[in-house]
């Protein structure tokens, strides 16, 4: 229980009817799970604006509305109206207000940009819990709260419920978090009420623009770079073409990492490794920490993820050793993520769901000295059927053999969404054949693999089900993988 005036205080705002002396006894900006005496903060959604539940909400017995466009209450109602400039941003200092400010007693590090947010996050915690920290997560795949692991529904939560896992975490004995901070979060403030303290910029990609996300590409640049007047250290690949502009008005410390001569942290000497089926790369870095490194992960997006992880925990004090330690037992669900075999293959899962994710995945591969490219993938249905063509047109392209199968076909027919991916593969010359049965499909991979190949399962990533006529089907590749070793009784 709070009283009203407290949760305001960190607001512009005007107390239009009623008192501020008020108690609150929950904060509600759901109209359904209104309750008496608690707050209900009026929220504008896609489908439906909370304005027009306020009246019901007084009636109801809610002690305040807080509101930033037109509502009416009942005029023989005791409830205060509070009017905001906008209730997205104030339901943040709100929130934070209500649960005591958790953010204030844990450090915080905010990760944006358009690719290697989720791996660099559990890079992170892992290069930190080594080193002794206590470290909750929150991000695309889920929120880490101690032992506890909770499904994402987004990349970043709205603002209350990320207040409620900063609290959790406190009580839970964590002492840092380290956080995904999609644009769309920034633009709907849900990081608004505390101050990172380390806020970081990986890439910039054209992705995310559209209707309910963001109007142009210069908008999508505008929001990530809300980040750099929310932190008090800012950290940037300054190899980006746009980190410039994104950094442009920053009210931080700034420094760069990077493989160029001007980033503060650099990357250097890149050697691709490749021991019994596990790809990585290990490399030096210099600037403000020199060390030798290297990761369990391929290519030179992955260079970079670890530099980024590197440039963030040298400021906890981290050794060298510890930070090379988590570095090679980093694993992360769904990210060129590698199941061990065979001794004489590699066998990788990924998310990469659409033809740009699809083409560097593959085109990071192909710089490893390999036997064949095999790429295992489909595509999802009621989704664009031009992602189909331009994914089989990739994998055509750039793998040495694709097997189409099934992905999430929905309320589509898998059949017709191969057939769509045919006719991309039909655009090059590259060998294909078609396995409508994911297991199947796996298990042809595997049983088929030869010395040297690299075997991607393109799609799934972290996800553990499969979608069919709107039932969601438990289905972990990492299960189908175990099952299909056990079937031919080999173990690792």
């Amino acid at each position: 229980m709070k009283i009203l005036k407290e949760l305001l205080e960190q607001l512009d705002y005007t107390c239009e009817r009623g008192s501020l002396e008020k108690r609150v006894e929950a904060v509600v900006y759901d109209s359904r799970k209104v309750v008496k005496n608690c707050l209900f903060i009026c929220i504008k959604g896609a489908n439906f604006d909370g304005h027009q539940a306020a009246y019901q909400a007084a009636a109801d017995g809610a002690a305040a509305i807080l509101a930033c466009g037109e509502v009416s209450v009942p005029e023989d109602s005791e409830v205060t109206l509070i009017r905001v400039e906008d209730t997205r941003y104030a339901m943040a200092f709100v929130a934070a207000a209500w649960f005591d400010h958790p953010a204030e007693k844990l450090t915080t590090i905010g990760i944006t940009g358009t690719k290697g947010k989720t791996t660099t996050t559990y890079l992170v915690k892992s290069i930190l819990e080594n080193a002794g920290r206590k470290v909750g997560l929150v991000g695309t795949i889920e929120t880490i709260i101690g032992s506890e692991h909770i499904h994402a529904v987004n990349t970043t939560p709205e603002s209350w419920i990320l207040q409620e896992y900063f609290d959790r975490m406190v009580k839970a004995g964590c002492d840092t978090v380290v956080m995904e901070v999609s644009s769309q979060a920034l633009m709907l403030h849900r990081t608004q009420g505390f101050l990172f303290d380390f806020g970081i910029f990986t890439n910039l990609e054209s992705d995310h623009i559209g209707p309910n996300e963001h109007e142009s590409f210069e908008d999508y640049m505008r929001c990530k770079g809300l980040l750099f007047k929310q932190c008090k250290v800012g950290i940037a690949n300054g190899d980006d073409a746009h980190w410039k502009a994104v950094t442009q008005g920053h009210t931080c410390c700034l420094e760069t990492y990077g493989m160029s001569e001007g980033a503060d942290l650099r990357a250097k000497d890149l050697t691709f490794t490749n021991h019994q089926g596990h790809l990585g790369v290990s490399f030096r870095t210099e600037g403000l920490l020199s060390m030798d490194a290297e990761i369990s992960m391929p290519g030179r997006f992955s260079v970079y993820n670890a530099l980024t992880a590197i440039a963030i925990c040298r400021h906890f004090g981290v050794s060298e050793a510890d930070i090379r330690k988590a570095l090679l037992a980093a694993k992360v669900k769904g990210r060129i993520e590698m199941v061990k075999v065979s001794d004489e293959f590699t066998l990788m899962i990924d998310y990469a769901h659409n033809a740009m994710a699809l083409e560097s995945l593959l085109t990071t591969l192909k710089e490893y000295e390999h036997g064949r490219l095999v790429c295992v993938f489909g595509c999802g249905g009621n989704r664009s059927r031009e992602r189909r063509f331009e994914m089989g047109e990739v994998s055509g392209k750039l793998a040495d053999m694709t097997i189409i199968t099934s992905d999430n076909p929905r309320f589509e027919e898998t059949d017709s969404i191969i057939a769509d991916i045919v006719t991309g593969m039909k655009k090059t010359d590259g060998a294909y054949l078609a396995i409508p049965d994911r297991k199947e499909a796996i298990a042809y991979a595997i049983d088929h693999g030869q010395p040297g190949d690299i075997i991607v399962l393109a799609g799934k990533g972290h996800e553990d089900y499969q979608e069919i006529k709107g039932v969601k089907y438990p289905m972990d590749e990492r299960n189908i993988i175990a099952d299909i070793l056990k079937e031919r009784g080999i173990s690792f």
